[in-house]
């Protein structure tokens, strides 16, 4: 006879006969129970209890320290008995964490460098040269052999912090898709080499939006004469911002562009280029604006002087808030699933994510979109000649 329908009737004749050995809680339909289970073709003891669901009961067996699951449709019998048919969902209780570990790089009295495996997410010690550090609330503290953290009367962290050049997921993904973007450009270049100027595999995937950021967007917004010099830049960040923000909606858990730290980067380096490159037509248009009266210039010029500073700003705000907002629907869509915990609600929370989802995609590339047509037409106010 099959294992599975010889452990089935050993369960029943248990649950029947061997009533004294079943101890019901009232908590929540949970059911605490000692008797056997079969494995390895012997009947051994063994102590589990049993979670009421829907519309099943999930039996967790603790055996030497793990859990073994089982599903069992089951009934209350007489005189509290519970007579199970059911098998082996063949999963283990075990905690299973799949992660990539990173390298973790401190300056403190030299540089020590190890993976972020050794820190267990804050449970242990790890000993670097002669310091022993401990990772606490995000944070890297020195501490002793035992991991101790101090506080001070307010109950702040009173320990000793490295400076931190870790590898965090950020920017280990910010390397990922800069490498990405090389890969795809220069397969892009040789295929331009090597067929006459005429794309072939991925670039004619590549070419298109190449040729549309050129000629609708930094042409009408630069000119025509001087476009080429802020091409490389208006390209590596549109890629940039619209990969960055495709891995945001993967289950990588990785959201770079929802970090305020990359948009403030991204924009900084707007605000560098702009100012840099701009001519004397602009700091006049900031400074001394043209064809305004005398005694209002020197009021224009504190604002158009801020301008200089909100822009960059908006700009950083932008993306930032806008990807965010996207990721915190769909994070609470989700946990509707959990709260409803029926088909109905389970389900149409399900249809909403889908769909949101859809739009976080056209969303992503509206972004990239977005960031660098204002950036190109930034570019183009800092050129601009005084007959435009």
């Amino acid at each position: 006879m099959n294992k599975k329908y010889n452990f089935l009737i050993f369960q029943i004749i248990f649950f029947i006969f061997l009533k004294t050995t079943i101890a019901y809680s009232l908590e929540e339909g949970i059911l605490f129970c000692k008797g056997v289970y079969w494995s390895n073709n012997k009947v051994e003891y063994s102590e589990w209890h049993i979670i009421k669901g829907t519309p099943k009961y999930k039996i967790n067996f603790i055996i030497n320290n793990l859990i073994k699951k089982a599903k069992f449709s089951i009934r209350k019998g007489n005189g509290g008995t519970v007579i199970g048919t059911g098998g082996w969902d063949k999963k283990t209780g075990e905690k299973i964490y799949i992660d990539f570990p990173l390298p973790v790089i401190l300056v403190d009295e030299g540089i020590k460098v190890f993976l972020s495996s050794k820190l267990g997410h804050g449970k242990k010690v790890v000993n670097a040269g002669d310091k022993y550090y401990k990772l606490y609330h995000g944070k890297i503290y020195e501490t002793n052999s035992e991991g101790l953290i101090e506080y001070d009367e307010e109950g702040h962290v009173i320990n000793s912090k490295p400076l931190d050049l870790s590898i965090t997921k950020s920017v280990f993904t910010i390397m990922v898709v800069s490498l990405l973007m090389i890969l795809l450009f220069v397969s892009l270049a040789k295929s331009y080499s090597k067929n006459n100027k005429v794309a072939k595999g991925i670039g004619r995937f590549i070419e298109p939006i190449v040729i549309y950021i050129r000629d609708e967007i930094a042409i009408p917004s630069i000119g025509e004469e001087k476009y080429k010099n802020y091409m490389s830049f208006l390209l590596t960040l549109f890629f940039f911002v619209w990969f960055l923000n495709l891995l945001g909606l993967t289950p990588l858990g990785v959201n770079v562009t929802g970090n305020i730290a990359v948009t403030f980067c991204l924009a900084l380096i707007t605000f560098l280029i702009t100012n840099i490159t701009a001519n004397k037509t602009y700091w006049k248009h900031i400074f001394w604006m043209p064809g305004v009266p005398l005694i209002l210039k020197p009021l224009i010029a504190p604002i158009e002087l801020l301008g200089i500073f909100i822009k960059p700003f908006t700009l950083m705000l932008r993306l930032y808030a806008n990807i965010l907002a996207g990721h915190i629907l769909l994070y609470s869509l989700i946990g509707l699933i959990f709260i409803f915990k029926n088909l109905v609600g389970s389900g149409l929370s399900l249809v909403l994510v889908f769909f949101v989802s859809i739009i976080e995609l056209l969303v992503a590339l509206l972004q990239a979109y977005i960031f660098t047509l204002l950036s190109a037409l930034y570019f183009g106010f800092a050129i601009q000649q005084d007959d435009h």
